[in-house]
């Protein structure tokens, strides 16, 4: 390593705002609740939320997080700077800003006199007073302000002097943080490197000790990581970038990639090494709520990361890891895959077994039928990354220790579509302590009507089913090229209205994947209660 290992780089995720711009994206406000809590498990310090005021979600999303905290990570509220002619104070968008409620707020600003004249269509003078006003009234409310250099690099090409005038008004009026944009992700590790290196010596101390300077990088050339590094190594303290590279078009700069990079090949403190060991596991949740497939040949974290299955590969790294593996894979959280083994994620399982409160040793044989067992049912498809209440049940399973609280018999559903509506309405058979039970019930579709069924026909044995909710449905298709015989993979979240648990159900009927998600949630959602708030069984 080099002699940069003692220096701090703040890592700055836009997830939630940049990435969600992806095409194929839509989070609802518990799934940004849940990255977000995800992002500050894995040490994440600065978490941009949204733009508040744009859309509701981001409203309600930060309003959530002043009722239930984050425990380290500053939440980032994002905004452009006031309208042209407007006065800052003015500007109901920023009055929006002030209303979240953050510390800290990223403000970005036009750099590209193009973008001022075109874009804009206002003077670059303006433009100028729109970057100083807005920081400075920000900074009279008493907000930490980062400034965002937008089209920083095309800017600076086009008309560099003017360019460095708007880092000049973002320093004058208070910004703590510049930040160079590489928005339309043209240009190469070289051009950032002088230009970041050109930049940063021309600004000199302008603006003190207390100014630093960060980058942001797309990945429209395929250099998002590399522009980042590059920016790095001349001195930027903050990258700012996405979990898995969402963003729009080809997306933003990886930090499953950038930050193992730049912390165990170059030496700089991203993240304590502990919570670094948790970066797969977050990658994998991520994209399962975003509901798209992870990309097993991601580097770090994908679960071809560190796959070996030719001969030769095989013998050498059992012999020593080195020969095939340029990291640990546990330093990032994934572990080594070798085709036929026994011992593949043998780690993983022990862990989530403490998590979990269950006490399961490596000897033990449960251990092996495990994972033999989830070996099997990940064939078949199914994913426990964000399904964690199904990876216990499963756990629980194999080792006899999961009661027996009710056994389904079957379900039929009926939809009528007409005019304008969907109506359909599902039948349940269960049997509970030896009596069998067949409830009906109506929904708005054939997923919600199955739920009401279930619970209607357990209520009676367990009254607290009926604080049970589905908040969340998601569906992924397994192998899109059968058409509509394809597996299915459907992700259900459920709810007391306290706590939140998701499972998983897997099925060439998408209606029997439902079922299945479904069944469990309930099952969960009984085992989950405290000894003094289980009922017991009556007739």
């Amino acid at each position: 390593m080099s002699g940069q290992s003692s220096k701090r780089i703040w890592i700055y995720d836009t997830t939630l705002r940049d990435g969600s711009q992806a095409e194929g994206i839509s989070l609802s406000i518990e799934d940004k609740l849940r990255i977000a809590r995800r992002l500050d498990e894995l040490g994440i310090p600065f978490i941009e939320g949204g733009w508040p005021g744009a859309n509701p979600k981001d409203v309600q999303f930060f309003w959530r997080l002043k009722d239930e905290p984050l425990q380290q990570a500053q939440v980032v509220a994002f905004c452009s700077t006031r309208r042209p002619g407007k006065k800052a104070a003015d500007d109901p968008m920023l009055q929006e800003i002030l209303s979240a409620g953050t510390e800290w707020v990223t403000i970005f600003g036009k750099s590209w006199d193009l973008h001022v004249t075109e874009g804009l269509q206002t003077s670059l003078e303006e433009n100028l007073a729109m970057i100083g006003e807005t920081i400075a009234y920000l900074k009279s409310c008493g907000r930490r302000v980062i400034y965002d250099a937008e089209h920083w690099f095309d800017g600076y090409r086009h008309n560099r002097d003017y360019a460095v005038q708007t880092l000049d008004a973002a320093i004058a009026a208070g910004a703590e943080w510049l930040v160079f944009c590489d928005t339309n992700g043209g240009t190469l590790p070289h051009e950032i490197a002088r230009i970041c290196r050109e930049v940063m010596d021309r600004l000199g101390d302008r603006g003190g000790e207390d100014l630093k300077f960060g980058i942001h990088t797309h990945n429209d050339s395929e250099t998002a990581v590399a522009n980042a590094i590059a920016a790095v190594l001349e001195g930027v303290e903050m990258v700012q970038g996405t979990i898995d590279g969402y963003g729009e078009r080809c997306g933003n700069a990886n930090l499953c990639s950038a930050i193992p990079n730049l912390q165990l090949k170059l030496g700089y403190h991203c993240l304590d090494p502990q919570r670094l060991q948790k970066l797969t596991e977050t990658s994998r949740f991520v994209s399962e709520i975003a509901n798209l497939a992870p990309d097993s040949r991601a580097p770090f974290v994908g679960l071809s990361a560190f796959a070996h299955k030719g001969g030769i590969h095989v013998s050498a790294v059992q012999r020593n890891p080195l020969t095939y593996e340029h990291i640990s894979p546990e330093a990032v959280g994934n572990h080594r895959r070798i085709v036929i083994s026994e011992q593949a994620g043998m780690s993983n399982v022990l862990a989530k077994a403490r998590n979990f409160g269950i006490d399961l040793h490596k000897n033990d044989p449960t251990c092996r039928q495990l994972l033999q067992k989830l070996k099997e049912m990940e064939n078949e498809g199914y994913q426990f990354e964000a399904a964690e209440a199904s990876f216990e049940l499963l756990m629980r399973e194999v080792m006899g220790d999961r009661p027996d609280l009710f056994e389904l018999q079957g379900f039929k559903v009926h939809c009528d579509r007409g005019p304008g509506m969907t109506h359909a309405w599902a039948t349940v058979k269960v049997t509970v302590e030896g009596q069998n039970i067949l409830e009906a019930a109506e929904g708005n579709g054939p997923v919600s009507a199955l739920d009401a069924a279930l619970r209607k026909a357990l209520v009676t044995f367990y009254p607290r089913v009926s604080d049970f909710h589905l908040t969340d449905y998601k569906v992924r298709i397994i192998d899109g090229s059968s058409g509509t015989s394809a597996k299915t993979r459907v992700l259900v979240e459920s709810s007391n209205g306290v706590d939140r648990w998701s499972t998983v159900g897997v099925s060439t009927n998408i209606i029997d994947a439902s079922y299945q998600a479904i069944v469990e949630g309930l099952e969960y959602g009984l085992l989950r209660q405290r000894p003094s708030e289980k009922v017991a069984v009556t007739a």
